[in-house]
């Protein structure tokens, strides 16, 4: 299970990037909710260590046991929808000893650390029918809980990085183009039918698709009620122009003080960050994230192995993709659905279970092959 590694090649740089962005967060979240900002202390806390106790775990090791992270998956997704905690109108968290935490955020891992093994074992098998067949399946139990939670940002993302690793794992470029075929029509036609919709006065629409529909239409009294939220985030980036207000700031012209922004703590933080940090804060954050994605990627390319590639390429779609649907919502380029940001917003969840895969990433990376 531990194996000896050489200090040379434990990747520092990908801990110093996840830290910094952390402690960032940890700013914001101070200013925008300081209540919770101790909480968020001891998650990065607990994040450090654990991270570090599994970067020293042979991940050859973790991949013996794929089927109990798949079974205590589906457990935990179960318990959520059968007997879990309600808040805003969603059910996401289940309460064990006192502790209420988000099983979503841990499916994430766990369904990257599953199919890393399942797409290495089957490989050479990849493009039957039987193995694909299967692999949807597999994956698709998962996201059909987590959409019933409802939680559809989370089952986006969560369905992209099953996408990403089955395209790393080998899919055949005919099957991909076939899909392409399928689905940017499908979208088209998707579009065209919230577009009626909005046109039409007398159908009752789904919730969902209202807010794509307040994206479209923010002006619609019908639906800019739900773009209020969006809107306010968007001034709020732009007032902080190039510096921001200045964290903790007491300006009665903040759209954080004045409580424009809902969740500022999670979903919102961006629009925090953009109000009182700036572009320049902006763009810290930005080109954290990305150097944090292209380290996984370069630590994948250097694996010894596929199953070490998938699980760096798993996190760097999780945390790329995560991050760009966040900050498009905040900036108003996506409808708004909410999502955390990785590494910045709040919670114990989502920053220690990220914390837990760049472990294994950072295992990967001390094993990796001889050039």
């Amino acid at each position: 299970m531990l194996k000896r590694y050489k200090l040379k090649n434990y990747h520092f740089q990908l801990i110093l990037y996840v830290s910094l962005l952390t402690i960032i967060g940890i700013m914001l979240i101070g200013s925008a909710q300081p209540s919770v900002q101790n909480k968020q202390i001891l998650g990065f806390i607990m994040g450090l260590v654990i991270m570090v106790v599994v970067s020293l775990i042979d991940y050859s090791f973790l991949l013996k046991f794929p089927w109990l992270y798949y079974a205590a998956m589906i457990v935990l997704l179960a318990w959520v929808l059968l007997n879990g905690v309600t808040r805003g109108g969603a059910t996401r968290w289940i309460k064990i000893a006192g502790i209420q935490f988000q099983p979503s955020e841990l499916a994430k891992l766990a369904i990257i650390v599953f199919f890393a093994y399942f797409f290495m074992k089957y490989n050479e098998n990849l493009n039957t029918v039987k193995i694909l067949g299967a692999s949807f399946i597999l994956a698709g139990i998962p996201l059909a809980m987590i959409f019933k939670q409802p939680d559809l940002s989370t089952t986006i993302v969560t369905a992209i990085i099953f996408v990403v690793l089955l395209f790393i794992a080998g899919l055949s470029y005919k099957i991909i183009v076939t899909v392409l075929a399928i689905a940017v029509p499908s979208v088209v036609l998707l579009l065209t039918y919230v577009i009626q919709l909005a046109q039409s006065t007398d159908t009752e629409v789904p919730y969902q698709l209202k807010r794509i529909l307040a994206w479209l239409y923010p002006t619609d009294p019908r639906f800019s009620e739900l773009a209020l939220q969006q809107q306010n985030s968007i001034m709020a980036i732009g007032s902080g122009q190039l510096w921001g207000k200045g964290l903790n700031n007491s300006e009665a012209t903040s759209m954080k003080n004045a409580d424009f922004i809902i969740e500022p703590q999670t979903d919102f933080i961006f629009a925090v960050a953009g109000e009182e940090l700036g572009f320049v804060g902006c763009a810290a954050i930005i080109i954290l994230l990305l150097l944090i994605v292209v380290e996984c990627i370069y630590i994948g390319s250097r694996a010894k192995d596929l199953a070490g590639r998938l699980i760096c390429c798993g996190m760097a779609a999780l945390i790329g993709f995560q991050s760009f649907v966040n900050i498009c919502v905040n900036t108003g380029l996506m409808p708004n659905t909410g999502i955390p940001l990785p590494f910045v917003s709040y919670g114990l969840s989502s920053v220690v279970s990220l914390y837990i895969g760049i472990g294994i990433v950072l295992n990967v990376g001390l094993q990796s092959k001889k050039y």
